[in-house]
């Protein structure tokens, strides 16, 4: 697949952003950034205590991200960050313009029961309902493709790539 800029992989919580981002950089063989090395230790510290994040404490882990986003250029690459808030995205295109978004979507139940299966992994399921109120969807205006995470991995990349060429 030959696709230009940076993809920002994008969800809440427990979506699968990391596995889904990894696959999707792999299938179009493009370089794959985890959103979560950007945090500051200061943010690691507060998730893991079950404290959500303040706008003011993303805002340098967005620019983070951002900034390697935009390092990717014409050479594209695929990198995940929750980006729940439009806000949040627009900063990320005000850093690299014509980043593209996929948002993987899912239930609550079935978010929640991945988060409780998966281990050493600093973020609570007692803040699934924090990032759940904080996301907004993409708008039909942004750059981007909403898919859903039923099935497997490899079935959700499929149709994230498929979504993609459309844009």
């Amino acid at each position: 697949m030959n696709f230009s800029h940076a993809v920002v992989v994008m969800g809440v919580a427990g979506t699968g952003k990391t596995t889904i981002g990894t696959l999707l950089a792999e299938r179009m063989g493009v370089a794959y950034a985890e959103g979560d090395d950007f945090h500051p230790a200061t943010n690691v510290s507060k998730m893991a205590a079950g404290v959500p994040l303040a706008d003011a404490d993303r805002l340098p882990w967005l620019d983070r991200v951002g900034a390697w986003a935009r390092e990717r250029g014409a050479a594209g690459g695929v990198v995940t960050c929750s980006a729940l808030k439009r806000a949040y995205r627009d900063r990320l295109r005000g850093a690299a313009p014509g980043v593209a978004f996929v948002h993987l979507e899912g239930s609550r139940g079935l978010i929640g029961a991945r988060m409780r299966e998966r281990r050493g992994h600093f973020m609570p399921v007692a803040l699934l309902d924090s990032q759940f109120a904080a996301l907004e969807g993409l708008g039909r205006d942004e750059y981007g493709v909403t898919v859903g995470v039923e099935g497997t991995p490899e079935e959700v990349v499929e149709r994230a790539v498929k979504a993609l060429r459309e844009l």
